[in-house]
């Protein structure tokens, strides 16, 4: 059957040459009947087309996934090397320089924002750098929204990083994940750098606050944090940031939040085996040099008590906010405000938009008012009454809560 159509074809091609050389111009519809071909077969053939210089369009294992692959490109910050390990986590798709390879011939790579980067080396185990990805929002497969930050952290010299999930990001939250830090790479470096971020630094003094001075000198390091407008001082753990970007294809393909804190653990261990392009090896690979030199972890029961995590409440009309089976007070502006609470040392840290408004002894009573609190709120009832009376009506009522609460 080839054979005969070849000869067809070569027939058609000789008498499309006689008209041309003889400055006929073809019938298609014509030669179309005599040839049993569509006309547009014959006008491609007198168009000078040729079988040989045709290649085949093989089809690639990457085709069906050409739309998705399209899609999540578009997402902003995501990268080719993350999408390619969000896609081997489906099918082996074969090599990066492949996949790579599909994007640039199906014209998909996404645009590049050159900023030029100094580096810079460190000594091994003098430096961990640590930031925020502040304020990352993703969306689970049954729609519900996850709103959350990573607590990023790069030593200076090996560039092993360390991502971890956190909903806040006050100070305590800073302490927390910094404590998981030394855990995870089993020691802790000389110092550590950040830049000025407000739950840590007063920004008016330019300051470490009291509170992470005494949390740095338990540990037994040194806090430094980046000269004003000059965050590029820190610059590997801005360049960890990156990596993040290979979280964006996961949006709407994770079940719940304990999934997606596996995800953010599984890309962890992914970059720290991939080869670093500034030193040439993986950060892992480094890193058994560097933990040699890093000071030994503070006794358990010190690290402990920063291994704290942030609730969140809601404040009644009541003045009150719930937390494990009882309740307790806050200033009256606080009503129907959401507030971050961290239990330490049997006391209860109360936030507001990370500023500390009161602190509550951890109590077993079911109603814990302070007369402070209580004063205002009655106040802001009688308003007509004189403030010695509304104190003194505010001293009984919560001797009587109290009995009641004791019964």
């Amino acid at each position: 059957m080839n054979e005969e159509y070849n000869k067809k074809i070569e027939k058609l091609k000789q008498e499309l040459l006689i008209m041309k050389t003889l400055n006929i111009k073809p019938n298609y519809s014509e030669l179309s009947k005599i040839y049993k071909l569509d006309r547009r077969t014959i006008k491609k053939y007198n168009n000078g087309y040729s079988k040989s210089e045709v290649k085949r369009n093989r089809k690639s294992k990457l085709d069906k996934y050409y739309d998705e692959i399209k899609e999540k490109l578009e997402l902003p910050g995501i990268t080719i090397t993350g999408l390619y390990q969000y896609f081997m986590k489906i099918e082996n798709i074969g090599t990066y320089s492949n996949f790579y390879n599909y994007i640039k011939v199906k014209n998909l790579k996404p645009k590049k924002n050159n900023k030029v980067h100094l580096r810079f080396e460190t000594e091994y185990g003098k430096q961990l750098q640590f930031d925020w990805k502040e304020d990352i929002q993703m969306i689970s497969k049954n729609g519900e929204l996850f709103e959350f930050n990573i607590f990023s952290a790069t030593l200076g010299a090996s560039r092993m990083h360390v991502f971890i999930y956190s909903k806040f990001k006050t100070r305590i939250d800073v302490e927390r994940c910094l404590v998981k830090t030394f855990e995870y790479i089993q020691g802790v470096p000389n110092e550590i750098l950040t830049d000025n971020m407000s739950s840590i630094v007063d920004t008016k003094t330019g300051e470490f606050y009291k509170e992470f001075i005494s949390f740095v000198k338990d540990i037994g390091t040194y806090a430094k944090h980046c000269k004003p407008k000059r965050p590029y001082t820190k610059g590997k753990d801005e360049s960890a940031n990156r990596f993040m970007s290979w979280l964006i294809p996961y949006n709407h393909e994770f079940e719940d939040e304990k999934e997606l804190i596996k995800i953010i653990e599984e890309i962890n261990l992914k970059v720290n085996k991939q080869v670093n392009s500034s030193i040439g090896v993986a950060p892992i690979m480094l890193f058994n040099k560097e933990k040699e030199y890093l000071k030994p972890l503070p006794n358990k029961e010190i690290l402990k008590q920063y291994l704290k995590d942030t609730i969140r409440v809601k404040v009644s009309n009541s003045s009150l906010f719930y937390y494990k089976g009882k309740r307790y007070s806050v200033p009256n502006k606080f009503i129907d405000h959401t507030l971050d609470i961290q239990e330490n040392d049997n006391k209860l840290y109360v936030y507001y938009n990370k500023e500390l408004i009161t602190i509550h002894e951890i109590s077993i009573k079911n109603i814990n008012y302070k007369e402070e609190h209580y004063i205002e709120g009655l106040s802001s009832i009688l308003k007509n009454k004189e403030q010695e009376e509304i104190e003194k009506l505010a001293k009984t009522n919560l001797e009587n809560l109290n009995k009641l609460c004791e019964v």
